[in-house]
């Protein structure tokens, strides 16, 4: 059974949201982690230009809603563990965007990167804070790790 951990993402001291966001999806995208690029899989995003589709669409927020504050979670970062030997990183993949799909309910773009870099295979997927629309923006609700525990099993 796999463990799950979800991370808001902020600016943090000295970026910029474009630095940010860049940052994180290079990480989860590292060619030497995912085969070469095989095992990254997208929703609503091209995963090449992923950063700066997130981007696109906080600029949209901000114009449609006029809402903006300094310490705002620009991205969420859900990682997701397996034993060794439990899934291939096909399979781990697959689970991984089913979890993401239920998460969301479809409404926001992410990005699912599998590595195999360990002698675990895990997963990290980036799920863009603000929905495909950009008028609202996903929310860590309190005890959320529960709820994606229960999705998860």
């Amino acid at each position: 059974m796999a463990t799950t951990r979800l991370m808001p993402l902020h600016i943090g001291k000295g970026r910029t949201v474009s630095t940010a966001i860049a940052d994180v999806i290079d990480y989860v995208e590292n060619p030497q982690k995912t085969d070469n690029g095989k095992l990254i899989t997208g929703y609503a995003c091209n995963t090449r230009t992923a950063d700066a589709e997130f981007l696109l669409s906080k600029r949209q927020y901000f114009q449609q809603t006029g809402r903006r504050r300094g310490d705002d979670v620009i991205a969420y970062h859900l990682r997701q563990a397996f034993k060794p030997g439990e899934v291939t990183p096909e399979l781990a993949n697959e689970i991984e965007r089913e979890l993401a799909m239920k998460l969301t309910k479809g409404n926001n773009a992410f990005v699912v990167c599998t590595h195999i870099d360990k002698h675990h295979i895990h997963n990290h997927i980036i799920i863009n804070s603000v929905n495909l629309d950009c008028t609202r923006k996903f929310r860590n609700f309190w005890n959320s790790s529960f709820a994606i525990r229960r999705i998860n099993d």
